[in-house]
């Protein structure tokens, strides 16, 4: 796998929103003017809730030690496997499990919610 460099994503790790603040997720939609951007809003415990306002597609990756789920707020939204490719609407959510090689796509912009552990590195792990 690559390094995250490597790809063109606005991927952001930091913590925008503190315990006992309104997270305001339409403001953060509102502003992105990036192709594919990745913030995480908040941690809950040892995880973190991301959005994700993407179009395009997202490189062939996996993650070893831990399971994704993302949950789409607007758009339509893909995620292939191999042999398979899932379509998600507005308020359906879908568990990629640890260990499976998958790739994000949205032909056209779409708005997700991610779940995922802190240690876990978007671009895959190498």
């Amino acid at each position: 796998m690559n390094a995250p460099a490597d790809y063109p994503y606005a991927t952001y790790l930091d913590v925008k929103f503190a315990p006992l603040s309104v997270v305001d997720v339409p403001d953060l939609i509102a502003r992105c003017k990036d192709r594919w951007y990745n913030q995480t809003l908040c941690a809950v415990n040892d995880s973190v809730i991301r959005l994700g306002v993407l179009q395009g597609e997202y490189h062939w990756h996996k993650h070893d030690n831990d399971d994704e789920f993302f949950f789409v707020l607007e758009g339509r939204f893909f995620i292939d496997l191999e042999g398979r490719s899932i379509e998600l609407l507005p308020l359906q959510g879908f568990v990629v499990p640890k260990g499976t090689v998958h790739r994000t796509r949205a032909p056209a912009r779409a708005v997700i919610l991610m779940a995922e552990t802190r240690a876990i590195v978007p671009t895959g792990d190498t």
